[in-house]
């Protein structure tokens, strides 16, 4: 499992974190901005021209990659001290380690403002060195309005711990106890282990302005359709049913489904993979629109969509998987895809 200790910079995690690894049995300590020095040394300079390194896409999968590989080698947490303030970010990182089935407990150092600044004011992330010492100051108190700004999200998504008045033996002590009781756990990931690939359901439903419902998840950077993985010994079409009402709210029944698509998605280095079944579920009139309701801490929101606003709302795959499968509603067809792709076809046979 991973636990991720948020906060501002100055907040007091790193030193907490030192105290937390040894609460928790077989645990180790994994600070991201070891993978700094890394990219600095192998990316050209006009890749790094970015005023925080978290800006950069290989940094947040490193962190991701990184953080999954560690989980795999020891028995107990990966505990990691970082600040991520950015939503997307974090839909990014966490998404990818709730795509590999790996618990995820999130807690935010959260002491008052006061406190916190006068902690920047003392603090000496460089001793012998007094004018580094004081960049790292002033970049901290550069960066309090950012934490502010994030801290309504991060209040509905981590549990917020006030260390204000208590040393960082105490407030380990306090996050042992929440991880332990899975107090501070993201309700993102339902299925605990396992790395092979999978069989997945989506369902197209649409508007009367023929729209296609795009939703958006809260562990991944991008918007989705209504849909999940089936579970052991549910079929398809089950499953395609019962995420529709865990999403939505909405009740269809199994002959209301057409199946439009089956796609093959490779897992390669990004998590599972396998295949993808995406269905036709009809057109939603005005009062089944009003009756939707999305999980908390799942879904954010939802969107009806057209064919060229989905495109760039979903990752390059998945919109070509929509795409196929809007062809083939139109046509009644079924199609058959890898990667979004058309494959096997006679076409393809013929050649």
């Amino acid at each position: 499992m991973i636990v991720w200790v948020n906060g501002a910079f100055g907040a007091g995690k790193a030193s907490t974190c030192r105290e937390l690894v040894g609460l928790l049995p077989g645990s180790l300590l994994f600070d991201p901005d070891t993978l700094g020095p890394v990219l600095r040394a192998t990316l050209p300079p006009d890749r790094l021209d970015l005023p925080d390194l978290r800006e950069l896409p290989a940094w947040r999968r490193l962190v991701a990659e990184t953080a999954a590989a560690l989980a795999g080698e020891v028995d107990g947490a990966v505990v990691i001290p970082e600040t991520l303030l950015r939503q997307d970010h974090r839909d990014e990182i966490f998404g990818s380690l709730a795509g590999r089935g790996i618990p995820v407990h999130h807690v935010v150092l959260d002491p008052v403002e006061t406190i916190l600044r006068a902690r920047i004011a003392t603090r000496e992330d460089l001793p012998g060195d007094p004018e580094g010492t004081l960049r790292r100051r002033q970049r901290a108190r550069e960066a309090l309005p950012a934490y502010l700004t994030a801290r309504g999200w991060l209040a509905g998504d981590a549990r917020m711990v006030d260390n204000g008045v208590l040393t960082p033996r105490h407030t380990a002590e306090r996050i042992a106890e929440l991880v332990r009781g899975g107090g501070a756990r993201c309700p993102i990931v339902r299925t605990e282990g396992g790395d092979g690939d999978t069989v997945a359901a989506a369902v197209l439903l649409f508007d009367d302005r023929d729209r296609v419902l795009l939703v958006d998840p809260a562990y991944k950077p991008h918007w989705e359709f209504p849909g999940g993985v089936v579970e052991s010994g549910e079929s398809p079409t089950a499953a395609a049913v019962r995420e529709v009402a865990e999403e939505l709210g909405l009740r269809l029944h199994p002959d209301a489904l057409r199946l439009l698509a089956v796609d093959w998605e490779s897992g390669a280095g990004r998590g599972r993979g396998g295949l993808r079944l995406v269905y036709d579920g009809g057109r939603l009139g005005p009062s089944e629109v009003l009756r939707l309701r999305l999980p908390a801490g799942e879904l954010r929101d939802w969107h009806f969509a057209t064919a060229r606003e989905a495109a760039g709302l979903l990752p390059p795959a998945r919109a070509r998987r929509l795409a196929a499968a809007l062809e083939a509603r139109a046509h009644g067809e079924l199609r058959y895809l890898e990667g979004g792709l058309p494959a096997a076809t006679g076409a393809a046979s013929a050649r």
